[in-house]
Order: C-alpha cells, then sequence, then structure tokens
C-alpha cells in the first residue's frame, strides 16, 4: 500500500513536469496502491490519451475500473490492453489480461 507521503512525492512530480507522462503514470499507480482507484483512473487516463499504445498503463486502468465497479469501461480497457499484449509480444502481461477478462464474464 502507498504511503500519503509517496502520494504527495508523485502528485508534486506532476505539477512540477505536467507533460512527463512517466511522473503521472508514478502517481496514478501511488493512487492505486492507496485504492484510491477513481483518482488513479482519472490520471491514467491522461496517461493512455498521450500514449494510447502503453500497455501497463492501460491494464492498470481496467484494473482500477473493476474496482470501481465499472465493468463495461474496465472489459472495453482490457481487450484494448489484450491487443496490445499481443501487439507487442508479452506473454505475462496477456496471461494477466485474460484472467482479469474471465472474472468480467
Amino acid at each position: 500500500m502507498s504511503s500519503p507521503d509517496a502520494i504527495a512525492r508523485a502528485r508534486a512530480m506532476v505539477e512540477k513536469h505536467p507533460t512527463n507522462e512517466l511522473a503521472r503514470f508514478s502517481y496514478a499507480r501511488a493512487l492505486f496502491d492507496a485504492n484510491q482507484h477513481a483518482e488513479a483512473a482519472e490520471q491514467l487516463q491522461q496517461c493512455i490519451a498521450k500514449k494510447p499504445d502503453w500497455m501497463v498503463a492501460t491494464i492498470l486502468l481496467g484494473r482500477s475500473l473493476i474496482t470501481l465497479d465499472r465493468k463495461p469501461e474496465a472489459k472495453q480497457t482490457l481487450e484494448r490492453a489484450l491487443e496490445l499484449a499481443i501487439a507487442q509480444n508479452h506473454v505475462g502481461p496477456r496471461g494477466e489480461v485474460e484472467a482479469l477478462l474471465d472474472t468480467l464474464r
């Protein structure tokens, strides 16, 4: 679980470097780890808007949406993550995404 300090540090980096998607992803990850899924989803959507082929951010967004019980959005997001995993030849993430999709069926 992420500490409030980790969230504050990550948020400060985003404020200092608002166009840096790695800083924004770190902030989103800290929020996710602290179970602040709505806020994490907002940050992850911004990451993906700038870099649509970012598989890890897409998977994390899908996981946040599942936790928020936004299952139709989660399914669509994870289907996109699966496409990315296949296209990028990522076997481990592909299995993770397939398992997450199974939970939505």
